[in-house]
Parts: structure tokens; sequence; C-alpha cells
């Protein structure tokens, strides 16, 4: 087939970047051809394996394009970026014609026989409005989700268009769950995929013996996953064994703020910025201990990916983590009782002090563990990750692909 890719903001620096990436790698690797539309800042570049570059199609933000900066799917991005809050009526109606115009470059060069597009949002409702005899399958990564609880008054945009997808593939059961009733479609219209990890890059490594115990938060710099109450705890508490490592950007004020945070220990906290998937495993084969205090996620690949490298885990009670890791053993993994939450990413602030409390006392409980087996057991770890192979993964939605495609023959 031929599969024409969509995505409204960077194709990497996201977990929806590396999800993207990882289907785009499947696919060509099943004989499928690539094709491209994604947002982009300024006149920067970008380098897809698997996608020829006349195969791809960019809105160009601040160059050429829309003249104010790209908006993110999350309100901090890893780069600098726009809330779609605050966007006016003439900005949004600039951002859906920039779309509508590549994606008819797109379709007009590439001639797709699917779209497989990215969030339940604003770029597919454009797809889906300006093609909609092209079959049309949308990826859903929570982080849509949230946008449409906080922006009501772009429901008229996106809520209409996204009901007559052709196919939305969920993450979890509970996200599966939460599309039906914030979209309200039947349970047909979404199938459960889940996620899927490169376990020729995440490989399972032996650790070296402790102390120190190395810790490791991936992800955004961002209140929302939690990284401001795990800089706020570690500072503060006996890190005579430990050491963390922090990997990832953000922008504004929050990253800021976690920047200033880690600087408060510069020898017990190493902060590594942006990274690449293979320094990422690299990271995590040296590290014991992943942690993820995140108030918010879909399906969070990250947590396999530090499992499968044999890192234990510490994160929050949050459905998609308890989907992938509910079945482990407490040597593998400590869930985090979650505080009561003011809105969908932001907790009661009364209640964080337990919840630091908790923070720390599975750190240092995780930390024992470490010192008395560094390397947790091969076998169970084999166990956990299996299921969630790439490949298996992109069988799923390959099945997909070819019944969407059967059932709505290709009318242009």
């Amino acid at each position: 087939m031929r599969i024409l890719h969509l995505i409204s903001q960077h194709p990497e620096s996201t977990g929806s970047g590396y999800y993207l990436r990882n289907v785009i790698a499947r696919a060509a690797a099943h004989g499928h051809t690539n094709g491209l539309v994604a947002g982009l800042s300024g006149t920067m570049e970008v380098e897809l394996e698997h996608v020829v570059p006349e195969h791809c199609h960019f809105v160009r933000f601040e160059a050429g394009g829309p003249d104010f900066t790209i908006p993110g799917m999350s309100n901090v991005m890893p780069y600098p970026s726009s809330r779609f809050c605050d966007l006016t009526n003439e900005q949004l109606d600039t951002y859906e014609d920039a779309f509508a115009k590549v994606l008819s470059l797109a379709v007009a060069s590439f001639a797709p026989d699917l779209i497989h597009s990215h969030h339940l949002w604003l770029a597919t409702s454009v797809a889906f409005r300006k093609f909609p005899k092209i079959p049309l399958v949308t990826s859903c990564h929570s982080t849509d989700l949230r946008q449409i609880l906080q922006c009501t008054h772009l429901h008229e945009r996106v809520l209409e268009p996204c009901r007559s997808l052709d196919h939305i593939l969920a993450l979890s059961i509970a996200q599966k769950e939460h599309i039906r009733q914030l979209i309200k479609l039947t349970d047909e219209k979404i199938a459960v995929i889940g996620a899927g990890f490169d376990p020729e890059i995440f490989r399972m490594k032996d650790k070296e013996s402790a102390p120190p115990v190395k810790l490791l938060y991936a992800g955004k710099l961002s209140f929302a996953k939690g990284v401001d109450r795990l800089l706020e705890v570690f500072t503060t508490m006996d890190t005579t064994n430990l050491h963390l490592h922090l990997a990832g950007s953000g922008s504004g004020k929050e990253k800021e703020r976690c920047l200033e945070l880690a600087a408060k220990l510069p020898h017990k906290i190493t902060v590594h910025g942006a990274i690449d998937q293979s320094r990422l495993a690299e990271l995590m084969g040296r590290c014991h201990i992943f942690i993820l205090p995140s108030w918010y996620e879909g399906l969070p690949l990250v947590l396999l990916e530090a499992i499968s490298c044999g890192c234990r885990v510490i994160t929050t009670e949050l459905s998609g983590c308890m989907e992938l890791l509910g079945q482990a053993d407490s040597d593998h993994v400590r869930f985090l009782p979650l505080p009561s939450m003011k809105n969908v990413d932001t907790p009661e602030k009364t209640e964080l002090p337990i919840f630091d409390s908790r923070l720390e006392d599975a750190i240092l409980e995780m930390a024992g563990r470490v010192q008395r087996k560094s390397t947790p057991d091969r076998e169970a770890v084999q166990k956990l990750v299996t299921p969630y192979s790439l490949e298996g993964f992109f069988l799923k939605i390959e099945e997909i692909y070819e019944r969407i495609v059967g059932e709505k023959p290709l009318q242009m």
C-alpha cells in the first residue's frame, strides 16, 4: 500500500513522534511505501528513514507558513511551541488552511491508498473534511483527549469529523472507553492496538553493582510529567548512595524550574538534555531504576523500554501504566497512588506532601532492592515485555489497514 502518515507536530522528540517512526519503519519492512505530512518549526530539517524526500511535505510555522509558533499537542513541548487554547479564530483558520494546502499537494503527488493520522484533533479533522473518500485511520495518543477536555470551544471543528473516521487506534482499554465517551463512538470503530518497542535497541543488560544506585527520568521537562516533584524530593532527601540522570528537553518556565532544581545538586544530578533512541537505550542500560511520576499518560512505551533494559520502575497508578505493568511483581515495579486531581494533569497542591513522601519511600525501597541484587530476573523481564514487540504491534495495525481499504475502495 501507499500510506500517507500525518502528524501536526515535529515527527520526533515526543512519544507520538517515536510511535510514528516505528510505524513507518515496520510498514517499510512489510513492503509498503510511506509518505509524510508533518508540522515543523521554521527552517528546521528532519531526516526519516524509509520516507524518500520527495514524499515528505511540511507545514512550516514562522517560515512561509503560519506566522505563529507551532502549536503542540501538549501545553509544554520539548521545543518552543504555542498552545491551541491561546490561538485566535484567525490563527486557527490559518492553521487549518495550511494543513489543507499541504495535504492537497501530498495527495496529488503521492496518491495514497490510505491516510494514517496521529491525534484526534485539528489536522485529522482537516484530512477527513478535505479527502472524505480516502480511507483514514487515526492513532490516539491521549494528549488529544486532554485537548478535547481543555479546548471545548474547538469541539465544532474536531468532534463531528472524528466521528466519521474509518477507524481509531487506541493505546489501552481505558483509553478506548475514554474515546468512546468523549467522541460518542461505537466500539466497532475503535481498536486497542497498544504500543510496540524495538527490542533490537532496548536490550536487557547486566547492571553495575551499587552504590551508587543510578536513577533515570527520560521525557519532557514539564510539571505534567511530575518532574518538578521528583526533583523537589531528590534535592531534599538523603542522596548518599544515589545519582539521578535527567534526560529530555522542554520549554518555558517549567523547563527553567526543573533545571533550577537540578542545579542544586550538580554532583548528584546529571542533566543530559535531548537524546536519541540509541543514546536513551545506552543510558537505560547503565541505570538501575527508571522513574515516571507523571499525572497523565496514555500507554507510556518508555516504561517497557526501561524494563527491557533491566531497569526497575517507579511510576504512578495511571490506567495506562497499570495496564502495561500491573502483572509485574514488587521487585520490578512500584506504583504510587495519585493525589486528588484539580484537573486532568494538575494535582491538588494540598496533597503533594503526601505524594512526595511516598515517592521518597519508593526510591529508598527500590534502591535497597538494587543494592541487594543489581540486575533483576531476566526471565521475569522477558515475560513482561514480549507481548509488546514492535512486529506484533504493527501486524495489528496492518490488519486494520487492509480491512478499511477493502471496505472503502479509493474513489478519487
